[in-house]
């Protein structure tokens, strides 16, 4: 199963708790439980409901976040977008690799499908 799993990070690539104002976007391809590459992309000027759909354009089908407002995960779920909120504040790469392993707890899921 392929995904894209972005990941909201500061300049060391480390989860950056605030999703709407963070520097970078990490986006890491996987197949299976494989991380096969990682891209790390500006996000656009943050105003309300801009990032979800900035994402979703972008092929992205999972959100590991901190925190997230809950107008952001409505339009993450319409746009097809799981979002996992509630992640530990470690490097993007360590934080996909745990969700993929289930070996990561996120203090709520956000999925509608």
């Amino acid at each position: 199963m392929s995904k894209k799993i972005a990941v909201p990070v500061d300049e060391n690539g480390i989860l950056d708790g605030h999703f709407g104002h963070c520097k970078y976007f990490a986006l890491l391809n996987v197949e299976d439980t494989t991380i096969v590459n990682e891209e790390r992309v500006t996000p656009p000027p943050h105003e309300p409901g801009v990032l979800p759909k900035w994402l979703a354009e972008k092929g992205v089908t999972d959100v590991l976040a901190g925190g997230m407002g809950h107008k952001a995960i409505q339009i993450f779920n319409y746009n097809n977008v799981n979002v996992f909120v509630g992640a530990p504040k470690i490097a993007a790469e360590e934080l996909v690799q745990g969700y993929l392993e289930k070996t990561i707890e996120f203090t709520a899921n956000y999925c509608d499908h």
